[in-house]
């Protein structure tokens, strides 16, 4: 088995797959040049307190089985830029924008821009390769609710359309679906907050946008019913809190991320990256999104909490027929030990055509989300979602399912196939909280539904449980096998 490692200075953080054969609660040990250094439930650990350049070896066993062995260094130390002694203000008043980015372009390999107590209101901000970013505790990288201060708009991608967006908070990378990396090597960390100008930005971009576009929107007639209101067609021109278009290896990791004026954390046509022990908050944020790979591979989101104003995690490969055409799949995608508190869930779709593969989720706990995990697209999508594997999770549901917003363009050829899911070990509890109510309800435990013609295939439930009477509905499926007991009967 693989043993995966990421490095700061002081600090190792290991992780790894949970075991297919695990069956009881699991009991790892990881070994540091021999000795041991961590016990824990979890398949992953952080050493702390370690000190700089220095190469280790880790071996990590489950019980009395050796699982895999790995080589890890720790990093550099980085001299730290402060972004006070570079003129910036930490009183939640002064619009800081130009100094740190001055200072952001200025900053090396060897540096990191620090963000020492403070809020820091500023515009969007642009970020290049091989850089890092330390926010400390209590310091806070506030963006402002003026739309002004995020243009000019750059090219990016939203459901699964591309186009010109305005400009996130943080800015990484240029996007270029026929191209591979052009920003690598990031490191945004730290104990302190990166808050975006959350739904207030929102409503004034959507205000912008809409007087741009009034006769186009005019002239769509009765054609607006196909969107899910009128807020949607100007509403994909915002940013997103932090946007990575055609990065590798970037890992943000200890922040609170929240407030993005839509999704919090995007990835579009990038490679290698890891989101770790952070918290997302975008509660009352229309298509607050907490974490989102798009057409995206290698990207590993784990130890994480969840309170968002939409899906948790919502994976995406593009929309009908953009996405058909430019074929980037999503795939490699690993999602663990996170927890939602509020929000919908794990989703993958709606925006789905250029394919998602290889999701594998395990030990998250989604009890308080809407839907648990739910794949999900429209007829004319396309695409697919295939070998989707959920371990050792309590979900109030699972759903494969049709929708109908979202539903604008020209449609493919067929129908997205969905096929070859695995839900193992997973707790369902049948109570879905109610999105907009807080207030729990009883809904199906399972919910499986492809299209006409086009079943839904080869979906497995093993060693699962769930309440007693559990109601399960099917429709256009094909070799479905349930092994459901009680909840309390394994």
């Amino acid at each position: 088995m693989k043993i995966n490692s990421a490095a700061t200075a002081s600090t190792l953080t290991l992780w790894w797959e949970r075991p297919e054969d695990i069956q009881e609660k699991p009991a790892y040990s990881v070994l540091m040049d021999g000795n041991p250094v961590w016990e824990g439930h979890r398949t992953h650990c952080t050493l702390e307190d370690l000190p700089p350049e220095t190469g280790h070896t880790f071996q990590v066993w489950e019980k009395d089985r050796l699982l895999g062995q790995a080589e890890a260094r720790t990093a550099a130390k980085r001299k730290r830029l402060d972004v006070t002694a570079a003129g910036a203000l930490g009183d939640g008043v002064t619009l800081n924008t130009q100094s740190l980015q001055r200072l952001l372009d200025a900053c090396v390999e060897d540096e990191e821009v620090y963000f020492p107590a403070g809020v820091y209101r500023t515009g969007a901000l642009r970020l290049h390769s091989g850089m890092a970013i330390y926010l400390e505790e209590n310091a806070v990288l506030q963006g402002t609710e003026d739309p002004a201060d995020y243009l000019p708009k750059i090219k990016s991608r939203f459901e699964g359309t591309e186009m010109l967006c305005y400009q996130s908070l943080l800015n990484l990378g240029e996007m270029d679906h026929a191209a591979g990396p052009n920003c690598l090597d990031i490191l945004i960390y730290g104990k302190g907050t990166i808050s975006g100008g959350g739904q207030a930005l929102a409503l004034n971009i959507i205000e912008a946008e809409k007087e741009r576009l009034k006769e186009y929107l005019a002239a769509l007639g009765e054609g607006i019913k196909e969107y899910e209101n009128d807020h949607t067609i100007p509403g994909r021109a915002r940013g997103r809190l932090i946007n990575l278009s055609n990065c590798e290896n970037v890992r943000i990791s200890g922040l609170t991320l929240q407030n993005g004026a839509s999704w919090n954390v995007h990835m579009l046509y990038s490679r290698n990256i890891v989101t770790d022990h952070c918290v997302f908050r975008s509660e009352g944020v229309w298509n607050g999104d907490g974490w989102d790979p798009d057409s995206s591979e290698n990207c590993t989101l784990f130890g994480c909490q969840f309170h968002t104003g939409d899906d948790s995690v919502a994976i995406k490969s593009g929309k009908n027929p953009e996405g058909n055409l430019i074929n980037r799949p999503t795939r490699h995608i690993r999602v663990f030990d996170c927890a939602s508190e509020y929000g919908l869930g794990i989703a993958i779709g709606s925006e789905m055509s250029g394919g998602v593969e290889d999701v594998k989720i395990w030990d998250c706990d989604l009890e308080h989300s809407l839907y648990g995990v739910q794949i999900k697209g429209t007829k004319k999508r396309g695409g697919y979602v295939r070998n989707v594997t959920v371990d050792n999770c309590v979900l109030p549901r699972f759903l494969i399912c049709a929708v109908l917003y979202n539903d604008d363009g020209v449609g493919a050829p067929e129908p997205p196939a969905f096929a070859d899911c695995l839900c193992r070990g997973v707790r369902f509890t049948g109570w879905a909280r109610n999105y907009w109510e807080k207030e729990n309800h009883p809904m199906p435990i399972i919910d499986l539904s492809g299209f006409p013609g086009y079943p839904a295939q080869n979906i497995a439930f093993t060693r699962c449980t769930g309440p007693e009477n559990a109601e399960i509905k099917l429709a256009h499926v094909k070799d479905i096998r349930i092994d459901i007991q009680e909840a309390g009967a394994l």
